[in-house]
């Protein structure tokens, strides 16, 4: 299955009501430096990730779950050139980032993050494996790399998570990662119906 948090697009997650968290602005990261984790790094998507992207992403298996307008080639290309120049926690909309295998380069998904509108303090975060590199744990892994930069780095407060209700191995991603379900609820886009879940995590309370 996909593995996903958050929904772009029309189909867009939001909270039923603001969540009223009182925090500092978060510290847009313009000087950003790969993340590299026991096993995978972490680093800006490029133009050339675009056809492995799309592989992925068109999987009708991936893609039932997801918020994108497009997934061919050409498509995923134009979202990475108009995120190339937004540093990580900046306003104005997601920025992506390519998952490697450190030891083999393979790219095995991609993971994004958003600072939310209205709310200062809290980002939201998505991801999507490879349903070939799914079951390997890498997922879970690049979340927790994502939550601990979100907090040490941009400065954020709160790191939030959508999914599809439906989307069960996305939904334990965000568990294992440390994110608490805090909100389940229903939509309706185009008349279709249906139910999602939204997941956080608070910076610790002994956090600098």
């Amino acid at each position: 299955m996909a593995d996903r948090g958050s929904l772009e697009g029309p189909q867009a997650l939001r909270p039923a009501a603001a969540a009223g968290y009182a925090s500092r602005p978060m510290m847009p990261d313009r000087d950003f430096e790969p993340i590299v984790t026991e096993r995978l790094v972490l680093r800006r998507s490029h133009t050339d990730d675009a056809s492995s992207i799309s592989t992925y992403r068109s999987d009708p298996e991936v893609h039932r779950y997801q918020g994108w307008d497009r997934t061919d080639r050409e498509g995923v290309m134009g979202e990475i050139e108009a995120m190339a120049g937004r540093a990580p926690g900046e306003p104005g909309g997601w920025v992506q980032l390519s998952v490697e295998e450190r030891d083999t380069g393979r790219l095995v998904g991609d993971v994004g993050m958003s600072p939310a509108d209205g709310e200062p303090g809290v980002i939201k975060i998505g991801y999507t494996m490879d349903p070939a590199f799914q079951g390997r744990g890498y997922a879970t892994e690049a979340v927790e790399a994502m939550v601990g930069y979100a907090f040490d780095t941009l400065g954020a407060q709160v790191v939030r998570a959508y999914a599809s209700a439906e989307n069960l191995p996305s939904i334990r991603v965000a568990e294992k990662a440390g994110l608490e379900l805090k909100e389940r609820f229903e939509r309706t886009y185009e008349g279709e119906t249906w139910q999602g879940v939204r997941y956080e995590i608070t910076r610790p309370a002994s956090a600098p």
